[in-house]
This record gives structure tokens, sequence and C-alpha cells, in this order.
């Protein structure tokens, strides 16, 4: 899943820590979700969501092959 959390982030002028601090996760958590190794709980996106003030669907898209299995089921 792509996410747009950098650019959202470097808008804000916010630190991987920073962001951390405010959707109470760790830097680490952080650094992952932005490069992708890491898919955030439903949780951390909602608190994603609120941070940025953003609906989800703007800040990740889901992979095409994900779309996919959508539409055939």
């Amino acid at each position: 899943m792509a996410n747009r959390l950098p650019v959202l982030r470097a808008e804000r002028r916010w630190s991987q820590a920073e962001l951390a601090d405010r959707i109470n996760v760790s830097r680490q958590t952080v650094g992952s979700l932005e490069s992708g190794r890491y898919e955030p709980t439903l949780r951390v996106a909602m608190r994603l969501s609120a941070v940025f003030d953003v609906p989800l669907e703007d800040i990740f898209t889901p992979d095409p092959e994900d779309i996919a299995l959508i539409r055939i089921e």
C-alpha cells in the first residue's frame, strides 16, 4: 500500500519523531510506514487521518492487485 506520509509530514515540517509522538508510536514505526515495510493498524491509520485532518484515502493508496481482488469478490 502506497502512502503520502513523507509529503504530508514535510508540508508541516515535522520530523518522524514529532509525528510519532503525535500518533503515539515509535519513530521506527513512522519510518517503516513511510517506506512501506509496515501497513498500519486501523487505529494508527485513524490517528494519522486525525493528525493530518484528511480522509484516509488522501493518505493511503491500495495496491492495484488489492483493488482487483475487491472487484472480483
